[in-house]
């Protein structure tokens, strides 16, 4: 397991968290992911193994469909941070792309098909 560090891209939103190692991502081809384009952990990440810092009122969330799944992101730049997963509740997929010093684009990416789901 490793610690982790990511952020929003104006920092009003950080959080650290203990995973595996981060060596592939996911891409869901649902309506809300093709849309943001995010490269998400391939693993979800328990909430007793995330820290979550929100400046004020920053963090916000989205929600669609069942409302199970949370779109989080921040209000001040726009950022998509993370979400709790719809066949998970309560466990986070996090946007790779604030997590420090992982380089999202070179990863591998699986497809996740949650256009069917």
């Amino acid at each position: 397991m490793q610690k982790y560090r990511g952020s929003c891209h104006c920092g009003s939103i950080a959080y650290d968290f203990t995973a595996p190692e981060i060596d592939k991502g996911l891409r869901c081809n649902c309506s809300i992911c093709v849309r943001k384009g995010a490269i998400m952990t391939a693993f979800t990440v328990a909430p007793e193994d995330i820290n979550i810092q929100a400046s004020g009122d920053s963090l916000s969330t989205y929600q669609f469909g069942l409302k199970t799944a949370k779109h989080h992101f921040c209000n001040k730049c726009g950022i998509y941070t993370f979400h709790e997963t719809m066949r998970k509740p309560g466990h986070y997929r996090l946007n790779i792309g604030c997590i420090e010093g992982i380089k999202s684009l070179e990863l591998p990416v699986e497809i996740f098909d949650g256009a069917s789901i």
